[in-house]
C-alpha cells in the first residue's frame, strides 16, 4: 500500500478539495482549470505536502475494474484526489445529485492547462511511460508547444528490476515538480504505490493512460461532439477493434449499474483521503 506520512498542512490542503460518491468512489467535484490551479497551488511558490500528491482518474471502465478487483479497488482509493474523465460519470452525477461534477477532466486537456501554468511559473515536468518512440515524439511535441517548459526529463516505461528502480532514484534526484506517468490502469497505479516513498523530492504524481501517445500524435482524439456525448470509448473502439471491444462490452453495462447503484445523492463529502 501506499506509504502516507504525518502531515496536518497536506490533510487541510486534500481536505479542501469536494468530494462526490460516483460508482463506488469518491471523486473530486472540481472542474479542469480548479484541478490544474490546484495542482499549481501544491507546489508554487513552495511545496505544500512532504511527499508527492498523487493525483489519478476514474472513468466507467476504471469503476467496474474497482468493483470486481480488490487490488485495483485499493490503488485508487490510495489516491489523493480522483478526477472524472468520463463524460458519463458527469452526465449522472447532474441527475442524482445536488453538487453534480461541473465538467469532465480529461487528462489530455489537464496536461495542456498545468503545462501552460507550469511554463509561466517555471515549475519542471518530468514525463515517464509509453514505449521509447512514442515517449521522445511526446516530449518533442510538448516542448515545440510549450517552449519555455522546463522538463528535467522524460523515459520510456519498459524498464523492470535494477533498472527502474535506479530510474526512479534518478527521476527523484532530478526532484520535477510534475511527474507524468503514462503505463495504463493499474499499472500506472501500482508504480505509485511502490515508488511514493522513493520520491519525496517531487511535487506532484499524476497518473496519465494513454496521455503520451495523445500528445506524440500516434493516437487521434475523438471528436469533440463525441466526447460532450460520452461516445469517446466508441471512437476508441472503432480505432482498436481487437484491444478494446471485448473489454468495453464487459465494463460499460457494469459501469452503468454502478452509477446508478452505488453513487451518493444528497451530499458531497470533504474528507482528505480516497
Amino acid at each position: 500500500m501506499l506509504e502516507r506520512r504525518a502531515n496536518p498542512l497536506g490533510r487541510t490542503a486534500t481536505a479542501s478539495v469536494p468530494r462526490i460518491s460516483l460508482g463506488g468512489l469518491r471523486l473530486a467535484v472540481l472542474d479542469l482549470e480548479q484541478t490544474a490551479n490546484f495542482m499549481i497551488d501544491m507546489v508554487f511558490p513552495k511545496r505544500r505536502l512532504g511527499r508527492p500528491l498523487y493525483l489519478t482518474s476514474a472513468n466507467g471502465e476504471v469503476l467496474a475494474r474497482c468493483s470486481t478487483e480488490p487490488m485495483t479497488d485499493r490503488l485508487f482509493r490510495a489516491a489523493d484526489l480522483i478526477n472524472a474523465d468520463g463524460q458519463p460519470l458527469v452526465t449522472v452525477s447532474r441527475l442524482n445529485s445536488r453538487t453534480p461534477l461541473p465538467e469532465r477532466v480529461a487528462t489530455t486537456d489537464l496536461f495542456s492547462v498545468v503545462a501552460r501554468k507550469a511554463e509561466a511559473a517555471g515549475l519542471t515536468f518530468y514525463m515517464f511511460g509509453a514505449d521509447e518512440d512514442e515517449n521522445a515524439a511526446a516530449v518533442a511535441n510538448v516542448r515545440r508547444m510549450y517552449p519555455g517548459l522546463r522538463i528535467v526529463g522524460h523515459c520510456h516505461g519498459y524498464l523492470r528490476g535494477d533498472a527502474l528502480r535506479a530510474k526512479v532514484d534518478e527521476i527523484n534526484r532530478l526532484a520535477p515538480d510534475y511527474l507524468w506517468v503514462a503505463l495504463g490502469v493499474p499499472y500506472e497505479q501500482a508504480f505509485v504505490a511502490e515508488f511514493n516513498p522513493r520520491l519525496s523530492n517531487v511535487g506532484v504524481i499524476k497518473t496519465a493512460g494513454g496521455l503520451f501517445n495523445f500528445l506524440s500524435g500516434s493516437r487521434p482524439r475523438a471528436p469533440l461532439w463525441m466526447q460532450k456525448v460520452g461516445l469517446e470509448w466508441a471512437w476508441r473502439i472503432w480505432l482498436e477493434p481487437r484491444r478494446l471491444f471485448w473489454r468495453y462490452l464487459t465494463t460499460n453495462p457494469r459501469a452503468l449499474y454502478l452509477l446508478f447503484n452505488k453513487s451518493q445523492s444528497s451530499r458531497t463529502e470533504r474528507t482528505p483521503r480516497n
